[in-house]
């Protein structure tokens, strides 16, 4: 898919990976609106620029 080749993004395990965190955490914090995702069916997709400007305010601000 095009769309794919210009945006950027994470998969829902890669998040895990990056966070170190559960699958049941990983799909709500996705569910939150912390974060940009796009659902492709049953598929979740998270934009990479979305989530590492969210996590770098986080640990910016010391959470996490």
């Amino acid at each position: 898919m095009w769309l794919e080749q210009i945006v950027p993004k994470y998969s829902v395990d890669e998040i895990r990976s990056i966070l170190n965190i559960g699958r049941r955490k990983a799909y709500e914090l996705c569910n939150s609106g912390e974060f940009k995702i796009v659902r492709i069916g049953r598929t979740i997709r998270i934009s990479k620029l979305s989530f590492d400007e969210w996590l770098d305010n986080i640990t910016d601000n010391g959470g996490i």
